[in-house]
């Protein structure tokens, strides 16, 4: 039996040098149209739903929805939204972080989360954390303070993971990447 990290990374695309020189750009496409490799990463991250005793997923703007949808579905569990701002009707609270090219800004909705759920975060990648890292303050002004951190890939070599974990976040990614590979 493939082990996940071996599965999921047969479905990754690189595209080097994109959307700039020196960017190697990690598509996750493939992952999401083979059938049987998303069912594995449900499936894989349900086990994670299972061990850390998980209440409530939640998803970041937009591939974390497909992640987050398809296994809030599969574990019967509650879904919150992370979306990008301005796509969600008030009463939202806001969060900016850093891209390497400028700022962005995340929102939850009010009331999305108990105080004493414990969350599992949902994204595509994590690279410098800057989202991630953007949704836990969200969640943490709501009171949650209990939060687990998931991704499809990580770029470990950008930092992010680390900083999650030198805070406390548990992070559990499928795969990881080095910038040469």
């Amino acid at each position: 039996m493939t082990d996940i990290s071996t599965l999921i990374k047969s479905n990754i695309r690189t595209a080097r040098n994109w959307p700039r020189p020196g960017v190697n750009f990690r598509d996750p496409s493939g992952v999401f149209s083979d059938v049987g490799t998303f069912q594995a990463l449900v499936s894989w991250f349900g086990e994670i739903v299972y061990r850390e005793k998980i209440t409530r997923i939640a998803g970041i703007d937009a591939r974390g929805f497909l992640i987050a949808g398809a296994l809030a579905h599969a574990t019967q569990l509650p879904l919150a939204l992370v979306r990008k701002k301005g796509k969600l009707p008030p009463e939202t609270i806001e969060a900016s972080y850093s891209l390497e090219y400028g700022t962005a800004s995340i929102e939850v909705q009010m009331g999305i989360v108990e105080k004493d759920d414990h969350l599992l975060l949902i994204d595509d990648l994590i690279a410098t954390g800057g989202t991630i890292r953007a949704a836990i303050e969200l969640f943490n002004r709501l009171g949650l303070q209990n939060i687990t951190v998931g991704a499809i890939i990580n770029l470990p070599e950008l930092g992010g993971s680390r900083l999650l974990e030198e805070v406390g976040i548990s992070v559990n990614c499928a795969c990881s990447y080095a910038e040469d590979e």
